[in-house]
């Protein structure tokens, strides 16, 4: 059994990760913005799964708050641990004094501007969670992954990734490559890097947002259908995870497609979409 923390764990595919987690009877730390939802959370996958949950609220976009995240990041093995502490369920004390073994970002939200018209408060947000978090909390983990020989980063970003779609999409490029060399970087450690990209998935996100008659049914994926695939991936040590065979399909008519197509199709695009 080992002990995650994942970002953004309160709905979408970052909740889902956080249950089928923990009914691998792993201990969690979740981290997100809104404390009476993280504790409501908390609660019930110790109720049900039986295993240890610490709760961190933070704003990812407050580099304050990332440092609190990141502290808990670096947190080597307690004396309470080391020296046997009970066995699940943990307390929440008995989950903060132990290593993270797989640090999962995910939190993430869509920018829902045009950037030449739109309020540069909102993008510096959207750049400082989906981007400078992600740096500084891998940064954070790795270290302490790397001197005990194991552990896993792992990070969501798009298909919207290899699109134009603005900002949104920059940011979830910059989380493909970076993963991509960050895996390199690891390679003999011990320690995986795996980037998953899905494409439209269904979430309390897309319902708030009344997408569904946006897009078909065809488009649109499970959210734990899309974790259990990317947890499936860490586990292989997989790099990059496309879940679904549509979603390949996309991925690599995207690849092979000439840019100034790609621009044209996608580029002006309205991205109100997370994944």
């Amino acid at each position: 059994m080992g002990t995650a923390l994942v970002t953004g764990a309160t709905s979408g595919i970052g909740l889902e990760i956080a249950w089928q987690l923990a009914e691998a009877h792993h201990d969690l730390v979740l981290v997100a913005r809104t404390p009476a939802r993280l504790e409501e959370v908390a609660h019930e996958i110790t109720q049900v799964a039986g295993v240890g949950v610490q709760t961190l609220a933070a704003d990812l976009s407050v580099p304050d708050d990332v440092a609190r995240v990141a502290e808990r990041l670096r947190v080597e093995r307690g004396a309470a641990e080391s020296a046997g502490a009970a066995r699940a369920p943990h307390t929440a004390a008995q989950v903060a004094a132990r290593p993270i073994d797989l640090l999962v970002n995910d939190a993430g939200f869509a920018v829902g501007q045009p950037f030449t018209t739109g309020d540069i408060a909102q993008e510096r947000r959207a750049l400082g969670v989906m981007v400078g978090a992600v740096l500084e909390l891998t940064h954070a983990a790795v270290p302490g992954m790397v001197k005990r020989g194991h552990g896993a980063v792992l990070n969501v970003s798009s298909v919207t990734a290899l699109t134009a779609m603005g900002t949104y999409a920059a940011h979830k490029a910059w989380v493909r490559t970076f993963t991509e060399g960050l895996a390199s970087e690891l390679r003999g450690t011990g320690v995986t890097a795996t980037v998953v990209n899905p494409g439209l998935t269904r979430s309390e996100f897309h319902d708030r947002a009344g997408m569904d008659a946006d897009w078909p049914d065809i488009a649109w994926l499970q959210a734990d259908d899309v974790a259990r695939a990317a947890l499936a991936a860490v586990r292989r040590g997989q790099v990059i995870c496309t879940p679904s065979l549509r979603y390949l399909g996309v991925n690599a008519l995207l690849r092979l497609a000439p840019r100034g197509i790609v621009r044209r199709v996608a580029g002006h695009a309205s991205v109100r979409t997370r994944y």
